[in-house]
């Protein structure tokens, strides 16, 4: 007896050392935050709604008391008849599968996540018993059991349970329906009458014999009752939508992050990488731009005001105006600051930034680019932008192909990098065959990038699918020194009690060295100046630097414009959700721009301060021929095919130009150059 005593006294002392409170504390909503801690929104918010017992049926109370605990009014927390015979039970069957816990026995396990089966987890339970006993009276501990107790199918406590399975309050339930309520606790996947309507129901038999037994109903309720068919709620009356695709996304990755049990159970305090103010900016833009494109003269589609009044009149169509996406990623993290799926959630749930593939057209051109940079293209080496002749693309297998230009126009041999900046597709097809086919796919599968496994010619010039996260995910390279980084929504998960369940790491993968990725940026820089694409960003006031890309698909059925700044990566897309042209001349720049533009000018002036790209890249001053794209020649300079170009050291051409002979070392003044050449130069002087 003296060891059971000290067991017991051990028990007690670690029962009295936790907080009572906690018994009455239920579990809140999932609360939802930004980067900077603000109030986003709620998930799970209705997964409980808290009751007295006058407000629950007689008939529950009854059959919870008959199925779980019918001595519970003559227990002082332990019901030592039912420990007994647990404990002969248990060890003639060597295992821990009689529990014989009281309803307040499972009260202490739910409000203390006392979970594993152990005789360590039954003495500890069955103490805190002890102390609600001392701390609650009956009526309390029936109504916390009642309030706390998990039904399945995300519900938690009697109120939801009953409007969730039965559509009406607890109090209204008649002796069928508290049965079968009473019967799912002690499986609420295995009973589930939404699953497993059979199993619910035979369970609820059981509890009506039960409650028979102890006298709570008579044998002529039981049978009218077992003979009436419990009617039970569709299921899909459960699942609330939240109010925007950006918490849609981030109620769809806590799904991929925890398990079921620990989402619904809500508690939560979800630390996003969202920004509550960027992401207002970019659905006002969105819905403020593409209502301007609407508006204008002769648009020859649905517009949202005709939609809203169709709807209003009672047409049930899905919406048919125009569309748009957008993704602004942090390039230090990975993290997403704002996403907008669409123009209203409400009336289109399907999220265009991460579920619609859409063609990217040019916006590929730069990982095209990159790769040929990579291979010793030099920005200012000519390309011919002439048609593509037959049989030049030798891979091709015999196909003929020969894309036009954007502008109808072949304009013979120009600088590599105009391909880029002005979107030449002649150009960005040699350009690719510079760099080589599996380089470029290669490198657009680390970027993130579904691509075909045996793709063709066209993917120079964008022929591939992306979702406006992917695109602008893999564009967020080109501000951190080639190093990619898969974007995410949700950066910390803290459970109810402050313990961090959830971390974000995300691994930087190195896709483009740095000297790549410093000689394509300022390219990309190059669409920002006077004659490029997206100029008109500069002057509404843009003064970060910042390089992107727009894109416009065949017959204008999309439009793009993805830009990156060195803190944020931004994507924007338009278009219609079924394929076909938004209008005549509906360019990336038309479109997709205004949006772009509006966002980073808002971010630059709300603490994205304007910050210059990072690199460490060492540099060097060369002469070039923009013919051969080696060192330059006598023979360059005087068919004034010389010029000089800053580029980074590893990059340099280390050979004469071979079109225009040998180079002429010892000639002093017509190179200024640093590292590799200048040292050479040094040599000979």
């Amino acid at each position: 007896m003296g060891f059971v005593g000290v067991l017991f006294g051990y028990y007690y002392h670690l029962a009295e050392k936790e907080d009572i409170t906690r018994v009455g504390k239920m579990p809140e909503r999932s609360i939802v935050y930004d980067w900077k801690k603000r109030e986003i929104g709620r998930l799970h918010g209705e997964n409980r709604t808290l009751v007295t017992k006058s407000e629950v049926s007689t008939y529950f109370v009854d059959a919870l008391l008959a199925r779980e605990d019918s001595r519970f009014y003559h227990h002082d927390g332990i019901d030592w008849r039912g420990v007994v015979r647990s404990i002969l039970r248990n060890i003639k069957d060597g295992t821990m599968t009689q529990g014989a816990s009281t309803l307040t026995m499972q009260l202490a396990r739910c409000s203390y996540e006392i979970r594993e089966k152990t005789l360590h987890r039954k003495l500890l339970e069955a103490m805190l018993a002890r102390r609600i006993e001392r701390t609650y009276d009956k009526n309390e501990i029936l109504i916390h059991y009642m309030n706390r107790i998990y039904f399945g199918s995300g519900v938690y406590g009697v109120e939801l349970a009953s409007q969730a399975y039965f559509g009406k309050p607890a109090r209204e339930m008649d002796l069928g329906e508290a049965a079968m309520l009473a019967g799912i606790i002690r499986g609420p996947n295995r009973f589930s009458p939404f699953r497993h309507y059979e199993d619910a129901e035979r369970e609820r038999n059981t509890v009506l014999d039960r409650m028979l037994i102890h006298g709570f109903v008579t044998t002529g309720e039981v049978a009218a009752a077992k003979a009436a068919k419990v009617a039970v709620m569709d299921p899909l009356h459960l699942a609330a939508p939240p109010v925007s695709y950006a918490m849609e996304v981030v109620r769809r990755d806590l799904e991929l992050i925890l398990a079921q049990q620990d989402t619904e159970e809500g508690g939560l305090r979800i630390i996003t990488s969202l920004d509550i103010d960027l992401q207002r900016t970019a659905e006002q833009s969105l819905e403020t731009r593409l209502t301007e494109v609407e508006q204008r003269p002769g648009w020859g589609h649905q517009t949202r005001s005709a939609y809203l009044a169709l709807k209003q009149s009672g047409a049930t169509t899905p919406p048919e105006y125009l569309q748009g996406a957008v993704v602004v990623i942090d390039n230090v993290t990975g993290g997403i600051r704002a996403i907008v799926g669409g123009r209203s959630f409400q009336e289109s749930q399907f999220n265009r930034a991460t579920m619609s593939q859409r063609q990217i057209g040019s916006l590929f051109k730069p990982f095209v680019y990159a790769k040929a940079y990579e291979n010793g293209l030099l920005p200012g080496t000519l390309v011919d932008d002439d048609p593509i002749r037959p049989g030049e693309i030798l891979w091709a297998q015999g196909r003929t192909w020969s894309p036009e230009n954007s502008d109808n126009t072949f304009r013979g041999r120009l600088p590599a990098e105009t391909g880029l900046v002005k979107s030449r597709n002649t150009m960005s097809v040699r350009v690719g065959e510079i760099a080589g086919i599996r380089q470029i796919t290669d490198l657009a599968r680390q970027a993130g990038f579904n691509v075909p496994p045996e793709p063709s010619p066209q993917i120079y010039i964008g022929n591939l699918g992306a979702t406006v996260q992917a695109v602008t995910s893999a564009y967020s390279a080109f501000a951190n020194e080639g190093a990619w980084m898969r974007s995410h929504v949700i950066s910390l998960v803290e459970d109810q009690y402050g313990n961090q369940i959830y971390r974000q790491v995300t691994p930087r993968v190195r896709i483009l060295s740095p000297a790549v990725t410093w000689l394509t940026t300022r390219t990309l820089e190059k669409v920002m100046e006077p004659g490029g694409t997206a100029h008109s960003a500069r002057v509404q006031g843009l003064k970060s630097q910042a390089g992107g890309k727009t894109g416009t698909t065949n017959n204008y059925n999309d439009a793009w414009f993805v830009g990156f700044t060195g803190e944020l990566s931004c994507g924007v897309w338009v278009g219609l959700d079924e394929q076909k042209s938004i209008m005549d001349r509906g360019y990336g720049a038309t479109l997709a721009l205004p949006v772009w533009t509006d966002i980073m000018l808002f971010a630059e002036n709300n603490g994205y301060q304007p910050k210059p790209f990072s690199s460490a890249v060492q540099l060097t001053r060369v002469e070039v021929c923009s013919h051969g794209g080696g060192l330059a020649t006598a023979k360059c300079r005087a068919g004034k095919h010389a010029y000089f170009l800053e580029i980074p050291y590893e990059l340099a051409p280390r050979e004469a130009c071979r079109e225009h002979g040998t180079l002429n070392l010892a000639q002093p003044g017509k190179a200024e150059g640093k590292g590799f050449i200048g040292k050479i130069r040094g040599l000979f002087r």
